[in-house]
């Protein structure tokens, strides 16, 4: 009996480590998760940061935007959700893309000037990238296949906790006010 019991709870917990890096992504070399494991540029600049020193041990939102798009507007929403918890740990990373319909055809710098502009914008913005599936850049292609969805639309957001760990996946009716991603966000604070 005891050993029946030994190697249920043995299944048990080989089967929580595989589920625990399917949402947090395999674990990398350096100890990065690897949704943070990237270097990536600032937008309009040339700038790199890395996401994983820059970031870890934050509640991180992940969003692909767009400057022309009817989603748009959600940009003064994301700045508001960034600018009220980001004394607590959180922080918006957008990521402009064109993927869509083209509607984010302008150069780095003019969506820059754009979204601190129209929207007071101060959340951390990196380059232009791909976020459909097809074509895919390495950190959304890693989101993507962590969440089991990749965008469909412009301002998908992913919500990654402290640990770097994959928690949330909203399509873009899911406004940054909304309950379901500042409750999320809220529960997973420190």
């Amino acid at each position: 009996m005891y050993k029946q019991l030994f190697g249920l709870v043995l299944g048990l917990l080989t089967s929580a480590n595989v589920l625990a890096e399917a949402v947090a992504g395999p674990a990398t070399d350096n100890g990065c998760p690897a949704a943070l494991n990237f270097s990536l540029r600032m937008l309009g600049a040339d700038k790199e940061v890395n996401l994983c020193q820059e970031y870890k041990g934050k509640v991180v939102v992940i969003v692909n935007t767009a400057s022309k798009c009817g989603f748009t507007p959600q940009f003064e929403g994301l700045e508001k959700l960034y600018s009220g918890y980001k004394d607590r740990g959180l922080v918006v990373l957008g990521f402009p893309s064109n993927d869509f319909a083209g509607q984010d055809p302008s150069s780095e710098q003019e969506i820059k000037e754009f979204c601190e502009l129209t929207y007071g914008v101060k959340f951390p913005m990196f380059e232009k990238t791909h976020a459909a599936k097809d074509n895919a850049s390495p950190i959304y292609k890693t989101l993507g296949e962590m969440a089991g969805e990749y965008p469909r639309w412009n301002f998908h957001k992913y919500v990654l906790n402290t640990k770097g760990e994959l928690i949330g996946s909203f399509s873009s009716f899911v406004t940054p006010q909304s309950s379901k991603l500042v409750n999320l966000i809220e529960a997973n604070l420190p």
